[in-house]
């Protein structure tokens, strides 16, 4: 029998290497194409066929949602969440979803994922599609962007509403949420943040920098090569060099020529 054939989609590359070594050592399984972010992954899912897709939530540019949703349901093969997310988003996993593995997961975890996957693609059936299209239709509600998130800083539980912010940056131990109104300071990290808001608009541009989608009114690139962000409060945030070519791609119409 020829191996399954896997898509890999995650910007990390050691998180693309733990994923290779891993199926390495299953011989019903093939890497069959690896991609750094949601802009590829949707070119491949269009142009090859998969068995099964591994696929990264969290991406600059296109989350691993908007690849579902890009490319559709239907056309997606069975598929597994790979995530940091908790709380809300992994119940919702926990609903629709074939599998996740929530990050950090061993190898044991791992296995006991494509025991769940073998079976699935055994059966040659649409029931992954339609977990695909609940689970876009849950996690992209408006109540995710409605409703606070809940933070727990210290002894304290701290109510946010993402709508107000215009952008978030790390500071020390700390996230910093800013926006028109002010800001407010919680005790946490940014990638912990992230995992709860990149469902609810925000984007990282940088590795200590998540924005709010919503606010973002131009892109700039300035002479010396750097992009930079405008807000609709006027604020100027400077894209990190990762991020650069998935903003472009996300937002084309919003680019400009060269600022002084």
């Amino acid at each position: 029998m020829e191996p399954l054939r896997v898509l890999i989609v995650d910007d990390e590359p050691p998180a693309r290497k733990k994923l290779r070594d891993l199926l390495a050592s299953e011989c019903d399984f093939l890497v069959a194409r690896e991609c750094e972010d949601g802009d590829r992954a949707v070119e491949a899912l269009r142009d090859e066929s998969f068995d099964l897709a591994l696929l990264d939530v969290q991406m600059p540019g296109r989350s691993g949602l908007d690849v579902v949703r890009d490319t559709g349901p239907a056309r997606m093969p069975p598929t597994v969440f790979v995530t940091a997310f908790d709380e809300y988003a992994v119940r919702a996993f926990e609903l629709h979803a074939l599998d996740y593995l929530l990050k950090p997961f061993d190898r044991e975890r791992f296995r006991a994922m494509l025991a769940r996957a073998r079976r699935e693609i055994a059966l040659k059936g649409d029931a992954h599609a339609r977990r695909l299209e609940a689970l876009v239709a849950e996690l992209g509600a408006t109540s995710l962007v409605t409703e606070p998130i809940v933070l727990r800083s210290g002894a304290r539980t701290v109510l946010v509403a993402p709508e107000e912010f215009e952008w978030i940056e790390a500071a020390d131990n700390y996230v910093r949420l800013r926006g028109p109104g002010g800001e407010r300071l919680v005790r946490g990290t940014l990638d912990a943040i992230e995992a709860l808001l990149a469902p609810r608009g925000y984007l990282r541009i940088h590795r200590s920098l998540l924005v709010n989608t919503t606010a973002v009114r131009e892109l700039a690139r300035q002479k010396s090569g750097e992009l930079v962000l405008l807000l609709a409060s006027g604020a100027r945030l400077e894209c990190g060099r990762t991020y650069r070519n998935a903003l472009e791609r996300r937002w084309p119409s919003k680019r400009l020529g060269e600022d002084a």
